[in-house]
C-alpha cells in the first residue's frame, strides 16, 4: 500500500469475491490504512461490496484470560468447518489501541484453525482509538462475508468498553465463564451478563464437571433476576470442554436456535439496523477526531485549549464549545 499507483477498486473487489485471500488481506489493509487516498478507496470498496454481505452469522466471543478462548475457537472453528462453514476470525483489542499489541499476537495457539485453507484470522488494527479499532473491525467483517466466509467470529479480550463494541457489531454475543463457587460469581460484571446471549461454561471435564454443573446453575439464577436483551430469547447456560472437544455441537445449536428465533420475532433485522447506526455514528467520530489531528491549524488551537483547560483557565465545556467552532467551515 505504499506505492502511489491508484488502486484499482474493481479488481479488487472482484478477486475478493472470488475468494482470493491475497485480495482480502489486502482489502483489509487498505480498511485499516490512515492515508486519506486510502481511507477513500475503502469506503468505495466497502460500498462496492456491501451487496455481497449481511447473510453471515456474527459471533463475539469475550472471557477472562484464561478461561481457553483460543482453544474454544480453535475448536469451534474446526467444527463448523467440518458442517461447511467457512470461518473468519477477527479481534477487537483496547491494548493494541494504547500499545500497538494484538490480542491475536498468539494466534498460533489455534493450530488446527490457522492452517486450514477455509478460515482467515486476522489481529486487530494496531493503533487508534477503540472506537477506531472497532470501526475498522467492522469493515473487516464486512470484507470476510464479501469473501465468502459464512461465520464470522469477532473475539475481545473482555475488558470493558471492548465487550460493548463488540456486543454492537455482532448478532450473538458468547460469554465464556471458568467453573467455580459462589464466591467468584460475585466479581462478574452484572453488565456482561446482560449483554450475552449466551453463557458457557469451559473446562467441564475430569475433576471440574462437577464444578462447572454446579456453576452453571449458579448463572442460570443469576440470569432469572435480568432483563433480557430481547423477550424473545432467554439466554442459556451451557457447559463444555474445548481441551476433551465435549459440548462445541450443542453450544452452536443454541447459536443457531437464537438466529431462529430473532428472525422469526422481527428482533434480528431489528438488531441489525441498529448496528448500522451506531457503525456510522462511531466512524463520524473517528472522522471527527482525524480532522483535529490532521489539521495543523486546528491541532495548535485544540492544544491551547487542552493547556487553558489543565491550568484552570478555561472551563472544559467552554473548551469543547471553541473546538466545535473550529470544525464550522
Amino acid at each position: 500500500m505504499t506505492s502511489a499507483k491508484p488502486i484499482d477498486i474493481d479488481a479488487l473487489a472482484r478477486d475478493l469475491r472470488a475468494g482470493s485471500r491475497a485480495a482480502l488481506a489486502r482489502a483489509i489493509t487498505l480498511v485499516e490504512s490512515r492515508r486519506a487516498d486510502h481511507q477513500a478507496a475503502a469506503r468505495e470498496l466497502v460500498q462496492q461490496l456491501l451487496p455481497a454481505t449481511g447473510e453471515a452469522f456474527r459471533l463475539g466471543i469475550t472471557g477472562s484470560p484464561g478461561v481457553g478462548k483460543s482453544t474454544t475457537i480453535d475448536v469451534l472453528g474446526m467444527y463448523l468447518i467440518e458442517q461447511g462453514h467457512k470461518i473468519a476470525v477477527l479481534a477487537v483489542d483496547p491494548s493494541s489501541a494504547r500499545t500497538g499489541g494484538s490480542i491475536l499476537g498468539d494466534k498460533t495457539r489455534m493450530n488446527d484453525l490457522s492452517a486450514h485453507p477455509d478460515a482467515f484470522i486476522r489481529p486487530s488494527p494496531s493503533s487508534g482509538t477503540l472506537g477506531g479499532v472497532a470501526a475498522k473491525t467492522r469493515e473487516a467483517m464486512l470484507l470476510c462475508e464479501a469473501a465468502g466466509f459464512d461465520v464470522v467470529l469477532v473475539e475481545t479480550v473482555g475488558i470493558g468498553q471492548s465487550e460493548t463494541a463488540v456486543c454492537d457489531m455482532t448478532d450473538f454475543f458468547l460469554a465464556l465463564m471458568l467453573p467455580g463457587g459462589g464466591d467468584e460469581l460475585q466479581g462478574i460484571k452484572k453488565g456482561l451478563i446482560e449483554l450475552a446471549d449466551m453463557i458457557a461454561i469451559n473446562k467441564a471435564d475430569g475433576d471440574n464437571l462437577k464444578r462447572a454443573n454446579i456453576t452453571a446453575g449458579d448463572y442460570r439464577g443469576a440470569l432469572h433476576i435480568l432483563a433480557p436483551r430481547s423477550e424473545h430469547w432467554h439466554p442459556p447456560v451451557v457447559t463444555y470442554s474445548a481441551l476433551a472437544k465435549t459440548g462445541i455441537a450443542e453450544l452452536w445449536e443454541k447459536v443457531v436456535a437464537h438466529r431462529t428465533a430473532m428472525n422469526a420475532s422481527g428482533d434480528f433485522a431489528a438488531r441489525r439496523r441498529d448496528q448500522q447506526v451506531k457503525w456510522m455514528w462511531t466512524m463520524l467520530e473517528d472522522r471527527l477526531k482525524a480532522r483535529l489531528r490532521s489539521d495543523p491549524v486546528i491541532r495548535s488551537k485544540v492544544k491551547q485549549a487542552e493547556r487553558d483547560v489543565a491550568d484552570g483557565k478555561m472551563t472544559p465545556a467552554v473548551a469543547a464549545e471553541a473546538i466545535v467552532d473550529l470544525l464550522k467551515d
